[in-house]
């Protein structure tokens, strides 16, 4: 059997990208940039025809509309997946990104954020899904659709990391990326 492979990409810009804060479990709108990179990586999809079969997207707005956006621009179908959703960084939604103390409790992975969810739960979940994909029957090509902390989650099935490398990695609104499962 051949190497199987799928796409990931980050959601548009939104408000609270631009303003620095934690967005996480929080549904927040993408900006008119953010809707326009998300019609601008369709077109550029659309014309590398990249062999995607089906869009999966997380249940959040700014994620929802970037697939949306997507999917009009290539004519993929996309449907919600509920694993895609981003982490809930608890006590941390709408603080600073880089506030000393939340870069500190991202580098711990059993920490839930006082009503949040650990990096190992976000991981589980992630790697299920990864799972899922690697070993789904269809052969499709998927193109998932989600946020940062997802994309660490994805890296991180991938590639050995470090706890640092982890908490600081991630990728820029609707950056896309390919990823392939070795046999």
């Amino acid at each position: 059997m051949s190497n199987r492979y799928f796409y990931f990409t980050r959601h548009g810009q939104t408000i609270w990208n631009v303003e620095n804060k934690i967005c996480g479990a929080t549904d927040i709108a993408l900006t008119d940039l953010g809707h326009q990179q998300a019609i601008d990586l369709g077109s550029k999809i659309a014309q590398e025809d990249l062999g995607i079969d089906e869009i999966l997207y997380s249940p959040l707005m700014r994620a929802a509309d970037t697939a949306k956006h997507i999917s009009q621009m290539t004519g993929i179908p996309a449907r919600m997946e509920p694993r895609l959703k981003e982490q809930n960084f608890g006590k941390y939604e709408s603080t600073p990104r880089n506030g000393d103390v939340f870069r500190k409790d991202k580098e711990n992975f059993v920490c839930r954020y006082e009503g949040g969810e650990s990096m190992l739960q976000l991981c589980q979940r992630i790697y299920n899904l990864l799972d899922d994909i690697k070993n789904d029957p269809s052969g499709k090509t998927y193109l998932l659709v989600a946020h940062n902390g997802i994309s660490r989650a994805i890296e991180s099935y991938f590639r050995d990391m470090t706890n640092e490398e982890f908490a600081s990695f991630g990728i820029k609104n609707c950056e896309l990326r390919k990823y392939e499962f070795n046999r």
